[in-house]
């Protein structure tokens, strides 16, 4: 068994990923930074790949170059996690630079797209599980997060039509793991009431403590992915599954 993480230096993407290696699977990272630690941690099961998934180009050269399949070679079962993802840009729509959102599109949408295919194609014969890490925002419409929800509810949608073409050897869920205590909430606390006016509440979660530890979130979601029930709902909320 291998794993391919989107965005694993930090956040949930890291979490998961060291979850995983600890539990003896080989991770491939994929992301523009590295893990120093997690590479002395687990120097024989971890292999970095520096890759900007929000450029189309680089990606694309990337798949094509073939060290996705090389790596992939010979294993059994494949799990790619497509964690990697952006809340900006927020505000109404005047307030959106067009760049801003186009690199939001591209690395929550087109990256997860890509690479699902990508190593479906890359591992025929083996086991291949697909998790997009997707949120309460891709199944409600929030002021401000416009792109966000947009993006999100791709996801969703892409795996319920992957789940109805019925492929051989793959299973797909599209899951919102919960509101989790990680830099992209610290975002959303720093950005204007004026542009996100939900913002309160996510400054609440914080003060309360409800937000979710990003290890306590991995260790549940890596155990689901491992399961005998996965993708079993192709729409999934890890906080209301059994």
């Amino acid at each position: 068994m291998k794993a391919i993480v989107t965005g694993h230096t930090k956040g949930l993407g890291a979490a998961l990923a060291a979850n995983l290696l600890a539990r003896g699977v080989p991770v491939l990272g994929l992301a523009r930074t590295r893990a120093p630690q997690m590479a002395a941690a687990w120097p024989a099961l971890l292999e970095e790949i520096e890759l900007d998934l929000a450029d189309g180009a680089a990606l694309a050269a990337w798949i094509a170059g073939g060290a996705l399949g090389d790596w992939l070679d010979g294993s059994g079962a494949v799990l790619l996690l497509n964690n990697a993802g952006v809340v900006s840009p927020v505000g109404p729509l005047d307030a959106q630079d067009p760049q801003a959102v186009l690199r939001a599109v591209a690395l929550n949408v087109a990256a997860p797209i890509a690479l699902s295919a990508a190593v479906v194609r890359a591992s025929a014969g083996a086991q291949r599980r697909i998790l997009h890490i997707s949120s309460g925002a891709a199944r409600n419409a929030y002021p401000g997060w416009s792109v966000y929800c947009a993006t999100k509810a791709a996801l969703d949608h892409h795996a319920r039509a992957v789940a109805l073409d019925g492929e051989r050897g793959v299973r797909i869920c599209s899951l919102a793991p919960g509101v989790i205590d990680t830099g992209m909430q610290a975002e959303i606390r720093a950005t204007p009431a004026e542009r996100f006016p939900l913002r309160q509440r996510f400054v609440d979660l914080k003060e309360t403590g409800t937000l979710v530890d990003p290890e306590q979130c991995a260790e549940q979601l890596v155990d689901y992915l491992l399961g005998a029930g996965f993708g079993a709902e192709v729409i999934a909320d890890l906080r209301t599954l059994s």
